[in-house]
């Protein structure tokens, strides 16, 4: 039994022994024992209603922990939909902001970068002007120290208006990793802080989105690095036995080298202008296919085809320019080097229990040695003509992490085997 129920229970039971004595010894005769007992209890409601005892609970401090828990909750939440993982802009912060106002226990709300204020909501806005520099002092020293200032006097905000309502405030680092980069400040019209735990751990959130789209963008960076190298790796001599083909086609037969010309134009477009990193199946198929058609025209009957595409896989997204290079190493190191040719075979499925796409490009050919393999795979390919199979894999690690496979299968004389599975997207 909790402290505040003690006294209680004795008033009790003294009542009952009051009224016992009343309503049963003293009178006579005695009263009815229905009586006795309505009396009882009715005086019982009256002290248990009336004193602020366990049974009730306090009075303030109950309301004040379920307000703090619906606090850690809607911070919980706001956390999980900040929009900063596109970076630190204008934009971003405004709605922050928006999101922060309700929940941080301050009247006003900014988020800055080290230049400007990129965002202010609540008393002060008409000077705490967005796009302007801050003004307090109390943010250039959060900016240098990189450490939570809390002011509780307005001179020592060092706001430069004197007609600024804000008295205090708690003004946190934005950081990504030991760099400052902003601040998030929450003021009051009172000499009362917000609580500062409650600012920093905000702050913290942030700062953690803030590097998540940092390192968005180095990968982003990194990736379309190796994709613009896939792209200067098309092979030249491609392109210069390819013109020669279609020089050859104009003086015997200048519609097939019209329709070549038309097909190589479709290439050197998809494959120099393709924007962002995935495309449907289907676009990376009609690109291979007018590859092969291209060089089909120069090996004639020494390069045959075929394709075995499950109809579900063209619109699953695929990395732009992964198949073709694939499809050029087994043209290149497979087939070129053999007198009669062979096939080369391009198979791809939807497996929608593993939620997987899978492709396999395979050869009949020569086979690689495995010094050409490892050159392939180390990405020195270039130096023998063909196309470094380690950028495509640095690339799968890049947008996929380990949800990808890559393996290459070569038995020299007898072909080339190389499959990719990705995630269904």
């Amino acid at each position: 039994m909790r402290n505040g129920s003690w006294p209680l229970a004795i008033a009790v039971a003294l009542t009952w022994g009051f009224v016992y004595l009343v309503t049963q010894v003293f009178p006579d005769p005695p009263l009815e024992v229905e009586a006795t007992v309505l009396i009882g209890v009715g005086i019982t409601l009256v002290l248990t209603i009336g004193y602020p005892s366990a049974l009730r609970g306090p009075r303030r401090a109950g309301p004040m922990r379920r307000s703090a828990g619906r606090q850690g909750r809607t911070i919980a939440a706001v956390g999980r939909s900040m929009p900063l993982r596109s970076g630190l802009t204008a934009e971003t912060a405004r709605r922050a902001v928006q999101l922060l106002h309700p929940v941080l226990g301050g009247d006003s709300v900014a988020i800055t970068d080290r230049e400007r204020v990129l965002a202010f909501q609540g008393p002060g806005s008409d000077h705490h002007t967005v796009g302007e520099r801050p003004q307090t002092e109390a943010s250039a020293r959060v900016l240098a120290k990189g450490k939570t200032v809390v002011v509780r006097r307005r001179s020592r905000l060092g706001c430069p208006s004197s007609d600024c309502p804000l008295q205090s405030a708690v003004i946190s680092p934005l950081a990504i990793g030991k760099r400052v980069v902003g601040t998030l400040k929450v003021y009051r019209v009172d000499e009362i802080p917000p609580p500062r735990d409650v600012v920093e751990g905000v702050a913290g959130i942030m700062s953690l989105h803030l590097e998540l789209s940092e390192l968005d963008y180095e990968r982003k960076l990194a990736v379309d690095a190796k994709l613009d190298t896939l792209r200067a790796q098309i092979n030249p001599h491609f392109l210069f036995n390819t013109l020669n083909t279609i020089a050859s086609k104009a003086r015997t037969d200048p519609e097939e080298a019209r329709r070549l010309l038309l097909r190589l134009s479709d290439f050197f477009r998809y494959a120099v202008r393709q924007e962002g990193h995935l495309v449907e199946f289907g676009q990376e198929y009609f690109f291979v296919r007018t590859y092969l058609s291209l060089e089909q025209a120069r090996y004639g009957k020494r390069l045959r085809v075929r394709y075995d595409i499950d109809p579900q896989v063209l619109t699953a997204h695929v990395p732009v320019l992964t198949i073709q290079p694939l499809v050029e190493n087994a043209v290149k190191h497979g087939l070129s080097d053999k007198v009669d040719g062979g096939t080369v075979r391009l198979k791809a499925r939807v497996d929608p229990l593993t939620r997987t796409t899978s492709i396999r490009v395979s050869d009949d050919g020569v086979g690689m040695s495995p010094e050409l393999l490892e050159r392939l795979t180390s990405g020195d390919g270039a130096a023998d003509g063909g196309v470094g199979l380690r950028n495509i894999s640095q690339r799968m690690q890049a947008l996929y992490g380990e949800r990808y496979r890559l393996d290459i299968q070569s038995d020299y004389g007898n072909g080339t085997v190389i499959d990719l599975r990705i995630p269904l997207g």
